[in-house]
């Protein structure tokens, strides 16, 4: 789940940290940049494992601050494919099911990963397994809150760094506000898990 990934960066310490000691400096400088932010390609970055070198500081005219490239290495979130995980519904939607790890919500298990045959209910707005047993079919619901295990089956990495001006048309002018509530945020990573498969699902499914 957790992983250690070596990096390389120039860090900028401003003249009234000097006082300091520079790995405190530059580790919480670090920490500021990248915890809980998601690298493309990389993961979700946790926290500073530990700065294996430091190379010469430079302060460059008209600015005051040093600049020093580090080599460190980061504790990042980045489940490997196959991994088997133990989260909490978050909600359900016509998408599928979405889980939180409490520290990660871009989770999604989508309808033909689940257990099968699945329906969702419209009224409650909550998958459904339809078990089938002896006695006829039985309705496991899915409800928010409950702990799910799941595998995780694919990952995807949406770059979302700024970009330019896009062609606006001219002749008809958004309404102030308006290009912002059009638009749907996304994440820019996101797992994909299943639960197609015997013991995955809920924990109270297997364990009653």
């Amino acid at each position: 789940m957790f992983v250690v990934v070596e990096m390389v960066d120039t860090v900028r310490i401003p003249p009234w940290q000097f006082q300091r000691q520079l790995n405190e400096a530059i580790a919480e400088e670090l920490n500021k940049k990248l915890a809980n932010k998601v690298v493309y390609n990389v993961g979700l970055c946790i926290c500073l494992y530990d700065i294996t070198k430091l190379e010469d500081s430079y302060i460059f005219p008209g600015d005051g601050a040093s600049h020093t490239k580090v080599h460190f290495r980061y504790v990042v979130f980045h489940p490997f494919l196959d991994e088997i995980l133990v989260g909490k519904i978050k909600y359900c939607s016509q998408e599928g099911v979405h889980v939180s790890l409490g520290f990660f919500d871009d989770i999604v298990i989508p309808p033909e990963s689940l257990q099968q045959p699945a329906k969702f209910d419209e009224a409650e707005q909550v998958w459904v397994w339809e078990y089938e047993t002896d006695e006829g079919a039985h309705d496991l619901y899915m409800d928010q809150g409950e702990e799910i295990r799941f595998r995780v089956t694919d990952e995807v990495f949406l770059d979302t760094s700024p970009t330019g001006p896009t062609v606006t048309e001219t002749d008809n002018p958004a309404a102030p506000g308006a290009e912002d509530s059009g638009q749907k945020k996304e994440s820019p990573y996101t797992l994909i898990g299943s639960i197609s498969e015997p013991g995955l699902g809920l924990l109270s499914w297997w364990n009653s």
